[in-house]
């Protein structure tokens, strides 16, 4: 339990403070900030969620694993195919997978 409430502590530091107006913006493909590559905005912005991942765990393929569904979760969202609340949802839902991987 103690992994996973630091999971949700980091994923609320990370998709809040940590990401802020600009990266919030500039991951967007649909609508980019000019000049500002959104993949790398997008990439940015996972790797700090992956990297609080595989540091809490201890996992580099837990954080990898983050990495890349944080990536197609935000990206589902900007193209406006899953709601904000969707998007929330599954961030949450992989920590709860990532502490169950690692009792198992």
């Amino acid at each position: 339990m103690e992994i996973l409430a630091l999971m949700i502590f980091a994923h609320a530091m990370a998709d809040y403070p940590l990401q802020g107006d600009f990266l919030a913006r500039a991951k967007n493909h649909t609508a980019p900030i000019c000049g500002v590559p959104w993949y790398h905005a997008l990439g940015a912005h996972c790797a700090i969620h992956g990297g609080f991942v595989g540091i809490i765990t201890g996992s580099l393929a837990l954080g990898i694993a983050e990495f890349v569904i944080h990536a197609a979760t935000d990206y589902a969202k900007c193209s406006g195919r899953i709601s904000y609340n969707t998007d929330q949802a599954i961030h949450v839902g992989c920590k709860v997978l990532w502490a169950w991987i690692l009792l198992g």
